[in-house]
Parts: C-alpha cells; sequence; structure tokens
C-alpha cells in the first residue's frame, strides 16, 4: 500500500506544473522563477531592514531624547526609484517576448495542426490533414512545434496540461491558438480547469507525446477504416447500433453511422480511457455504460436507453472490436 501511494505521489510529482516538459513550459517556467528571484530578494532586504532598525534604534533606559531625525537623502530616493523600475522593465520585456513565444500571432499562423474542440463533458480532437478524428486522447509529436486551435461546443472550457504549462480559454464563437513544442515523449495528464457543468471534474484528456515515426504510424492506423465485425455477435451488435439510432450521434468510418453530435467511435476499443477518464476501455465497462449513463456520468448528453441483456451484450462486444 504504501509502495503505491509513493508511486502515486511520484506520478503526481512529474505531472506538475512544477517540472515543465515543453519548450513553451519551459519559457513560462523561467518567467516564473525570475518573479520568484525578485520576490524573494524584496523579502529578504525588508526583512533584514526591519531587523536591522529594530536593533540599532531600540529604546535604552538611558535614552531620554527623541533620536536624530533624517528628512530628504537624494541617493536613497534616486535608488529607491531607478531599482524598481529597471524591474519593472526587465518584467515587462520577459512577459511580452514569453507571451509572443506561447501564443501565435493572429494574422501570422499557419493552418493547424491539430483542431480541439470542448464538448460537456469530453474533448474532440480533429486532425484535419490526416482526416482523423479521436477523443480525449491527444496525439502529438514530440520535439516538433505544432500548432492547436482551441474551440469549445457549448460552454466555457479551459485546456490546462500542468507539465506543458501553457492554458487556454475555449470559447463558444471564438478560435484560440497555442503553440506547443512537446520536449521528451511521455503521456501527460490534463483536464478542463473553467467549471463547465455537472461532469467538469470528469473531462479529463491524456496528451500523448511520441517520436515522429510513432506518431505518422498511428495517424495511419486511426485514418483507417473500423474493422468489420469477426463473430457473429459482434455482427449483431452492428446492426443493432445502426437500428437504433446510435449512428445518428457517433461516427464509425466505413459503416453508415455519421454522426458527429458525440465522440467518433472508429477505433474507439484502441483508447485507454472512455467517459473522459473514468474507466478503462473494457466490454464489461462499455455494458456497464451502455446500461446506466445518467448513473455512471451525471449530466452527459447520452441518452438513457433501456435496452435488454442480449442488446447489451451484442452492442458491448461490438464496441469492444473497433480498434
Amino acid at each position: 500500500m504504501l509502495t503505491l501511494l509513493n508511486i502515486c505521489l511520484t506520478r503526481r510529482l512529474l505531472q506538475s506544473m512544477l517540472n515543465p516538459s515543453s519548450e513553451q513550459a519551459d519559457r513560462i517556467a523561467r518567467l516564473f522563477n525570475y518573479f520568484n528571484v525578485a520576490a524573494g530578494g524584496m523579502v529578504l532586504l525588508v526583512s533584514g531592514l526591519t531587523l536591522y532598525i529594530c536593533i540599532r534604534f531600540r529604546s535604552k533606559k538611558t535614552t531620554r531624547h527623541i533620536p536624530e531625525q533624517t528628512k530628504g537623502n537624494n541617493k536613497v530616493e534616486a535608488l529607491m526609484i531607478t531599482v524598481p523600475g529597471i524591474l519593472l522593465a526587465f518584467f515587462f520585456y520577459q512577459t511580452v517576448s514569453v507571451m509572443h513565444s506561447v501564443a501565435p500571432e493572429p494574422d501570422h499562423f499557419p493552418p493547424p495542426d491539430v483542431i480541439i474542440t470542448g464538448h460537456q463533458f469530453w474533448w474532440e480532437v480533429r486532425y484535419s490533414a490526416a482526416g482523423v478524428t479521436s477523443a480525449n486522447e491527444i496525439h502529438l509529436p514530440a520535439g516538433k512545434r505544432v500548432l492547436l486551435e482551441l474551440k469549445s461546443a457549448d460552454v466555457i472550457h479551459d485546456w490546462w496540461v500542468p507539465a506543458l504549462r501553457n492554458k487556454m480559454d475555449l470559447i463558444p464563437g471564438k478560435i484560440n491558438h497555442l503553440w506547443l513544442n512537446i520536449n521528451k515523449a511521455d503521456t501527460y495528464a490534463g483536464v478542463c480547469s473553467e467549471f463547465c457543468g455537472a461532469q467538469h471534474a470528469w473531462m479529463r484528456m491524456n496528451v500523448m507525446a511520441t517520436d515522429s515515426t510513432s506518431y505518422r504510424h498511428w495517424l495511419q492506423e486511426e485514418a483507417a477504416t473500423a474493422l468489420h465485425p469477426a463473430d457473429s455477435l459482434s455482427a449483431k451488435g452492428s446492426v443493432i447500433f445502426a437500428a437504433k439510432t446510435c449512428g445518428g450521434c457517433h461516427n464509425i468510418s466505413g459503416t453508415a453511422s455519421t454522426g458527429q453530435v458525440g465522440p467518433d467511435l472508429t477505433h474507439f476499443a484502441s483508447r485507454e480511457k472512455m467517459l473522459g477518464g473514468i474507466m478503462p476501455v473494457t466490454e464489461e465497462n462499455i455494458y456497464r455504460w451502455l446500461s446506466h449513463p445518467q448513473e455512471i456520468k451525471p449530466g452527459s448528453k447520452m441518452p438513457n436507453f433501456i435496452f435488454s441483456n442480449d442488446t447489451l451484450k451484442a452492442l458491448s462486444h461490438y464496441l469492444g472490436q473497433l480498434k
């Protein structure tokens, strides 16, 4: 139990904003450290002067008169103006520089590499050039500068991956952009950090950074159409999926299901987690979800269908084969 706790704490530390893992995060962390150094210096200066004054001018039993009063010191006044002025100019320059490195110029950016749309309560991820759509798991190449386009389909959401540091609001009717250059291949946990409704806490994501070769291979696999049913139960599930209007909300490439309301399910079973990170993708969990969606994730837009046990098994088996 203690070992498990240590692993969890270590993992959380690795995902901390204090452990930057992208070029943009490094710039933001450096600016943050500059502020810390300046603030620490001011604390030490004020504390030192306060201590000095308390000792140097402390009251004594033999003291019967008011200490000598000093007024008007041009050197001290000039120092008090010059030093803060230099600090202000330095931090203004550094802040503007970091802003330009993180957020692209409104009129000077190419087509986005990835388009991310926030929904209640999941993340839609589109790779337009490759014709790939996924959900909640954002695959990106490590060591390459990519441009993210961020927007919302309903209410205000907020992109926030602590280890990658930079965050951005997703606002209905407005498109925002972020540059991102991830330093190393790893999986980075993220969340929506703007309260967006009942399941805000379960609007999570994983940013999966891989080397360029693995990233291209993943795009090629995701661009393929869905696998055909491999057995009779899976075939039955595909027929039920089409007949029960599931395809009106969900897309499965290579089939008649072309819905755009809910997450794309073409390669649903290839994902690690479902429902924004609530549970692993397994047939058992799919069965539970289809049985009582509003009990598992209250407030989601998934209708609470009343299916027979055989129907649920067929649907769960079909969706569990979509890799």
